[in-house]
């Protein structure tokens, strides 16, 4: 019986080891796996962004509305020009302008009254007095009309005060055609109505460019002064325009 039971033992011990070496692991095999882009996940092409509308407006007298200059060579319109260079192409920038020769505070009042403009403009700027002092207007008339086109101004682009730019008004003594009329006293009026100008806006917290000195440079250089030997030049606008347009780019992009 212990023979027997012995044979089987062997028997199967053999068997056992037969079967280990002709058995093999058999690993399973793994498709090679690409990792496709969800539709979903991949980033849209960029599309070209809406054009933007910026509208410009004008107040004053001859200064604004550039006596013996070119259209395109007044203040009003080479500050258009400069400040579509940092927008996109595609964005316009418009420009309305509410100015004539010979305008006192008074006819820019009556003026802007008739021509009922828009009340959402992004900017405005105002420039106005000197006919008021070659006219010999009282004094007391500018102070009262000022603000009331500061006032009128600031209800072009919509109530905020901060998008109306007053720029000073040039001093014409230093012009041949100034200096002809008594030209220290021009300029000693001049500025009465500057300083005046001045101080309201400070005291209003409103944007106020100073370029008075430019034009008193007229008679030392003389690129300065248009050819009607009164008024000034292009040359002389560009240079209003270089300390206008830091504010208005700053108001076009807030």
């Amino acid at each position: 019986m212990k023979s027997i039971l012995r044979l089987f033992i062997l028997i199967s011990i053999v068997s056992l080891n037969f079967l280990s070496c002709n058995i093999k692991a058999e690993i399973p095999e793994i498709s090679s796996y690409e990792q496709t882009e969800d539709p979903e996940d991949e980033e849209p092409e960029d599309e070209e962004p809406l054009p933007i509308y910026y509208k410009l407006i004008s107040l004053g007298d001859s200064y604004t509305i550039g006596q013996s200059v070119c259209e395109d060579c007044r203040f009003p319109a080479q500050l258009r020009d400069s400040l579509k260079t940092y927008f996109l192409e595609q964005d316009n920038i418009s420009l309305e302008i509410i100015a004539q020769t010979g305008w006192t505070t008074s006819n820019l009042k009556t003026a802007i009254a008739a021509a009922e403009p828009s009340s959402d403009f992004d900017l405005v700027t105002l420039l106005i007095g000197v006919n008021n002092q070659y006219q010999n207007k009282p004094f007391s008339l500018y102070e009262t009309e000022f603000i009331e086109l500061i006032n009128t101004a600031i209800t072009l682009v919509g109530g905020d005060a901060s998008k109306l730019i007053v720029v000073s008004i040039p001093d014409y003594a230093y012009t041949p055609f100034g200096q002809n009329y008594n030209p220290s006293y021009i300029s000693e009026q001049l500025l009465q109505y500057n300083n005046y100008a001045e101080t309201y806006c400070n005291n209003n917290n409103l944007n106020y460019v100073y370029i008075t000195d430019i034009t008193q440079e007229g008679l030392t250089n003389t690129d300065l002064v248009a050819t009607d030997n009164l008024h000034p030049s292009a040359l002389a606008y560009t240079k209003f325009v270089e300390r206008i347009l830091p504010i208005a780019l700053e108001i076009l992009e807030e």
